[in-house]
């Protein structure tokens, strides 16, 4: 689609700023000269694998159980996720810079992997920049330097980018995409970056200062926006920054309303977008009663998009660019269900995931090709040591109750875990990932880790 009053397609960022161009090309120049023949020498060598597009979804908190007791709700067995059928299906490791994973251990001890768990902060940088960090940072190294991230690296050759997440559109996960800082809790500062200074074509997510958990009008704290300021400014039509180095500013179009979602899934869109979904912590798991509710007991919010809805928008902004765009769909509320061991709403947030991850593949198939474009599903890190009943000191499976019921599971920590994740590939430079996964876990085979996914993106982003 043609952006209204934008760009023309393929323009986007023909006039970015030299520096980031000549960062990412120190970036990606150890590549470069990896494939020059020796000199004198004649040989050849088969054209690297490059994607036009790369999304990357991420189901925050989520581990192999989450998956597995979402699928007993949702089809009463597995191997029914579009991504199940992925042609790469490994492990992740996902420990920060100062911690490890040691298969035989995690075996040994059911107590194991209670310790040595990255945050989802560290975790984003990993998965963005190719460098592990410390927990709480956000696109810093360990000296609090700023790295560089892939989205910088597509605005920076011209692709747009964008993130979109079911909690505050500045939290770790979107943050870790975008922005740089010395600590996630910095909420008001990542959000002023993330307006402000980011060339960033879509930010969607909660956060909305004058909506309480439920949807409901109500006066909230304005730091998940940036603050007062920041956010009549976006109001107003006036926020953002020059994201195409012509000098000129390009503000974003903010949207609120569940209709003003559904309405950019189609047709011809604004140039950028701060979608601000009408409720404050998260789309749907904060809402009331949620402790001890089965799925979808509790009736849903009304006038909030679900995830699915916020992807559809963002793809179709993003594909207005035809040199193409890096993408971050996180369920970030998967996370918060299984910090308070919430089962129903945790199955509620991952079966939203899982549609929006049906989405995308639509979106692929209909507008674009698994040639050119890359798609990942994962997360960054478990949480809730999800395991079925009875579990403690040793493993006991998830029991499966059948479609519709809620399967027997057993929550076993209320914290982040050090365990493996799974990791789901398919598209452009997928088989680059899988040759990542050499290393080897018995239980759960293959895996590679959380710094790998960057180190390859960079490479496929040329």
């Amino acid at each position: 689609m043609k952006a209204l009053g934008g760009r023309s397609a393929g323009s986007h960022g023909r006039r970015r700023i030299v520096a980031l161009a000549v960062v990412g090309a120190l970036v990606v120049g150890a590549v470069a000269l990896a494939a020059t023949a020796s000199a004198g020498k004649k040989t050849h060598t088969a054209k690297a694998p490059t994607a036009k597009n790369v999304i990357v979804m991420i189901s925050d908190g989520c581990g192999y159980n989450h998956m597995l007791a979402t699928d007993y709700y949702q089809y009463g067995r597995t191997g029914k996720q579009v991504y199940q059928k992925f042609p790469v299906r490994v492990g992740m490791s996902t420990y920060s810079v100062f911690g490890g994973y040691d298969p035989r251990l995690a075996w040994k001890s059911f107590d194991y992997v209670k310790s040595g768990a990255t945050d989802s902060a560290s975790a984003a940088t990993a998965m963005s920049t190719g460098y592990k960090t410390y927990d709480a940072a956000i696109g810093v190294d360990v000296n609090k330097q700023a790295l560089y991230n892939v989205s910088q690296r597509a605005e920076a050759l011209g692709k747009s980018s964008g993130v979109v997440t079911s909690v505050q559109w500045s939290h770790a996960t979107p943050a870790g995409y975008v922005a740089h800082n010395e600590s996630r809790n910095n909420y008001a500062q990542l959000a002023q970056e993330m307006i402000d200074d980011s060339m960033t074509d879509v930010i969607m997510g909660a956060g909305h200062p004058q909506f309480d958990n439920n949807g409901r009008p109500a006066a909230n704290s304005y730091k998940y926006v940036g603050d007062l300021v920041t956010w009549n400014a976006l109001k107003a039509g006036t926020a953002g920054g020059d994201a195409d180095g012509d000098g000129i500013a390009d503000p974003w179009t903010l949207i609120e309303t569940e209709a003003d979602f559904a309405a950019l899934t189609v047709g011809t869109t604004p140039k950028r977008v701060c979608g601000t979904a009408q409720v404050y912590s998260t789309l749907q798991q904060s809402r009331g009663g949620g402790d001890k509710a089965d799925p979808y007991d509790v009736p849903l919010n009304t006038d909030v998009p679900d995830l699915v809805t916020m992807t559809r928008g963002a793809l179709n902004v993003l594909d207005n660019d035809t040199d193409g765009f890096v993408l971050m769909v996180e369920g970030g509320a998967v996370d918060w269900a299984g910090h308070a061991n919430q089962s129903g709403r945790l199955i509620e947030e991952e079966i939203d995931f899982n549609r929006s991850v049906e989405a995308v593949c639509r979106w692929i198939e209909k507008n674009s090709s698994w040639d050119e474009t890359l798609l990942v599903v994962t997360g960054d890190h478990e949480t809730g040591y999800l395991w079925g009943p009875g579990s403690d000191p040793t493993w006991r499976p998830i029991v499966n109750k059948g479609k519709g019921n809620v399967p027997g599971m057993q929550w076993n920590s209320g914290d982040h875990t050090n365990s493996l994740i799974p990791f789901y590939a398919k598209g452009a430079g997928a088989k680059q990932l899988r040759k990542q996964a050499d290393e080897r876990d018995f239980r759960r085979g293959r895996y590679m880790d959380n710094t790998e996914l960057g180190k390859v993106v960079f490479e496929l982003l040329k």
